[in-house]
């Protein structure tokens, strides 16, 4: 009797324990999924950050919060020019050799931006350059053109879906303008001219990486009173050609601390026309700017990634090498400390 006895108490204690055992495994599989869904939500963000670090034109602040943004760029330019002379008498090639032309470009900006809306930011640009040609042997530092912009998300931004970001900017010619020095002992740090522009920006996280890309419009302002000796000319006015853009890329976070990103950008410029005493008018050629850019990022601390960049061009028109460096920069009353 005692023995069967035990017997069922062995069988109900059993029976008992077996909700519980299966309460556990329950809660360790629900403990699981949760971390997993956190690992990958913590993954995404990074690889947003990572993004919004390189590519500042594709993300927003949030209403009242501002940032300050330090880059640095070195541009190489290089032309080979054929210089031709003949004898008058004989019509025979007294002179021909190739020189090279090239020019070093050297720039530094602050970038602001301030968000006015959760879904409308502000930026304002300050870039200062530095130009040395090799052909000219001229050099100069001074203050680029400075430009104002606004981005604005037009839908809520959601979790794996399509982020759209809507654009403008306007640049003012407070450099150098090429129109207004002399061709033969200086050098321009500015386009001389104001532009108005708009466009769309584009990005969507497919892990493990972002997808992003941008189409734009820009229209350049006539640049009129200019009363520039060129040559035997007088040039008076300037119609600068308008430009389309358009950019594609993709972002990668090796790790929490690097990432990885490469970008095609191509700019198309329409024919510009110059206008000089007399009624004579000439025009350049349309021309077409591409650049190949990659970009490493290194996160330093949780609020801060320094970007170092390397491109080069693939069209005459284009800088042969790019090199560029961008960091955040932090200070108190803009962003917490990093």
């Amino acid at each position: 009797m005692n023995m069967k006895s035990g017997k069922v108490a062995a069988v109900a204690a059993l029976l008992l324990a077996q909700p519980y055992a299966w309460a556990a495994d329950s809660v360790d599989e629900a403990r699981e999924a949760l971390q997993t869904k956190e690992d990958d939500a913590t993954e995404e963000k990074n690889l947003e950050e990572v993004f919004q670090a390189a590519e500042k034109q594709y993300s927003l602040l949030p209403s009242g919060q501002m940032s300050l943004n330090f880059s640095t760029n070195y541009n190489y330019y290089r032309d080979d020019r054929i210089d031709i002379a003949l004898d008058e008498d004989s019509g025979n090639i007294s002179r021909f050799r190739i020189e090279q032309d090239a020019q070093h470009s050297f720039s530094s900006s602050l970038s602001f931006d301030y968000g006015i809306w959760n879904n409308l930011t502000f930026n304002t640009r300050l870039p200062v350059s530095y130009k040395y040609d090799t052909e000219k042997d001229v050099s100069q530092a001074a203050l680029g053109d400075v430009s104002f912009s606004l981005r604005y998300q037009p839908f809520p931004v959601r979790p794996g879906a399509m982020n759209t970001t809507l654009y403008t900017t306007l640049s003012t010619p407070t450099g150098d303008s090429p129109y207004d020095i002399n061709v033969n002992s200086e050098v321009s740090s500015g386009s001389g001219f104001y532009s108005l522009g708009g466009g769309v920006s584009m990005s969507k996280v497919v892990d493990p990486v972002v997808l992003y890309g941008s189409l734009g419009y820009s229209m350049a302002f006539d640049v009129t009173g200019l009363n520039q000796r060129r040559g035997s000319d007088i040039l008076e006015e300037v119609n600068p050609g308008d430009s389309i853009n358009f950019s594609m890329g993709l972002a990668y976070a090796l790790s929490y601390e690097v990432s990885l990103s490469a970008s095609y950008q191509q700019s198309y410029n329409f024919d510009t026309e110059f206008f000089f005493d007399g009624g004579r008018v000439a025009r350049s050629e349309d021309s077409t700017s591409s650049v190949v850019n990659t970009s490493i990022g290194l996160r330093t601390s949780k609020n801060r990634i320094i970007n170092f960049s390397f491109g080069f061009g693939l069209t005459e028109d284009s800088p042969d090498v790019l090199l560029g460096l961008s960091m955040p920069i932090d200070f108190s009353g803009l962003k917490p400390g990093a």
